[in-house]
């Protein structure tokens, strides 16, 4: 079995709210393991904590307590020098394409500046390489000196995928890299990045609300609700055969374009608690139809049920 490349233990990360003495539990304790090459996808509603625990992974943000280690190498609250070693292996591509873009750079130094920063080669290898790294993600030599404003959605996006490569990471996180474009593009962009992952021997941590394209995309597949992991499974188990009742309403959501398929027909009541107050107990017990006395009084731990598959459900497994 392949050692993991990234391995995160309890992360925990509350943000304080003005003016009083309560915290939002935007992560209250998640654990993943994410091997060589593989892509794990995590899902769940807005404001679940995915994309929190994607900033703290990168270093964007720092947790409250936790660790994080990337090829076995802490980075959790380490020097900025060690953290900035380790972000070498570690590279992101944001939601949306334009924003994350300096949209006073041309397309060529978008992507030369991580090596500028890293002083990596000399001007005519940084050069060559950014070049190169066009043509990876379907770009034009004609495109280096245009801006940002020049490009279409779909094209920004791969400018961000190609600023992601070019230190040669072992791990690209994607918060929900193709949301924000149409679907026929974002056909495109995950063709792309599955693609780079097959070249490149990359591993993914692919961030989305979209269960068809995390489907497509993900090795296994981890769940979240309200800061927590609740289930994660491979991917084929997991759509196949889900345990928390959560999960199972996540994919009954999911549209069916075949009219004969039946469908399961369990609507998710209710709306995403409150993180400042959340429930006590399972915080998933409020909208659960299986709900019980102890799911009320005791929140159930993460526990493995079947080989590879964990379920946080007193009533599941």
């Amino acid at each position: 079995m392949a050692e993991a490349l990234l391995e995160v233990d309890g992360l925990v990360k509350h943000y304080p709210v003005r003016g009083g003495n309560a915290r939002v539990r935007a992560l209250d304790g998640i654990s993943l393991r994410i091997k060589p090459g593989e892509t794990l996808g995590l899902v769940g509603e807005s404001g679940s904590g995915k994309s929190t625990a994607a900033r703290c992974m990168v270093g964007l943000t720092a947790p409250d307590a936790g660790s994080i280690r990337i090829e076995g190498v802490e980075i959790t609250l380490r020097s900025k020098a060690a953290l900035r070693r380790a972000r070498r292996r570690l590279q992101m591509v944001f939601q949306d394409p334009y924003a994350s873009l300096n949209p006073r750079f041309t397309a060529e130094e978008i992507v030369a500046e991580p090596l500028l920063n890293y002083r990596a080669g000399t001007r005519a290898e940084r050069r060559d390489k950014v070049a190169s790294l066009f043509r990876s993600v379907g770009l034009s030599a004609r495109d280096l000196g245009k801006y940002p404003f020049q490009f279409s959605g779909g094209q920004r996006q791969r400018l961000g995928i190609a600023r992601a490569l070019a230190l040669d990471p072992a791990l690209v996180i994607c918060d929900e890299p193709v949301s924000a474009l149409d679907v026929s593009i974002q056909a495109q962009i995950i063709n792309l990045m599955m693609d780079l992952q097959e070249e490149r021997g990359l591993a993914y941590l692919f961030v989305a609300h979209d269960l068809a394209v995390v489907e497509q995309v993900s090795h296994r597949v981890a769940v979240m609700y309200l800061g927590k992991i609740v289930e994660e499974a491979a991917t084929e188990r997991l759509f196949a055969s889900p345990l928390h009742p959560y999960t199972e309403a996540l994919l009954q959501s999911v549209p069916h374009i075949d009219p004969d398929q039946p469908r399961r027909t369990r609507p998710l009541a209710g709306e995403l608690p409150g993180a400042i107050n959340p429930p006590g107990g399972c915080a998933f017990h409020p909208r659960c139809p299986l709900a019980d006395a102890r799911c009320r009084a005791e929140a159930p731990a993460l526990r493995q049920v079947a080989p590879g598959h964990y379920v946080a459900c007193h009533r599941r497994g």
